[in-house]
């Protein structure tokens, strides 16, 4: 059996939603493993530090939105070529 602050939020009854201000529960050595995970991500993206959510994962993210506007600008301009180019009959 798990600890109870483990697998809060899974019962039919709906408690009433946590305070902005509370952080989670802290996870008990009996919680498994990706819900120490979880709790430990909801922390990394709540937290306050003006970056927008796609980017508070770190230098992976940042690398991986850097690289996907590059690659969607370089379609965008070679699309944009392709269409100033006349039709060939």
């Amino acid at each position: 059996m798990h600890g109870a602050g483990c697998h809060r939020g899974l019962s039919l009854s709906r408690p009433p939603p946590p305070s902005v201000s509370s952080p989670p529960s802290p996870p008990t050595p009996l919680c498994p493993l990706w819900w120490q995970r979880t709790i430990e991500h909801q922390k990394l993206f709540q937290e306050d530090n003006g970056l927008p959510v796609h980017l508070k994962g770190g230098a992976m993210d940042s690398a991986l939105y850097h690289f996907t506007t590059l690659i969607c600008t370089c379609y965008s301009l070679w699309s944009l070529a392709q269409a100033s180019r006349p039709k060939k009959n």
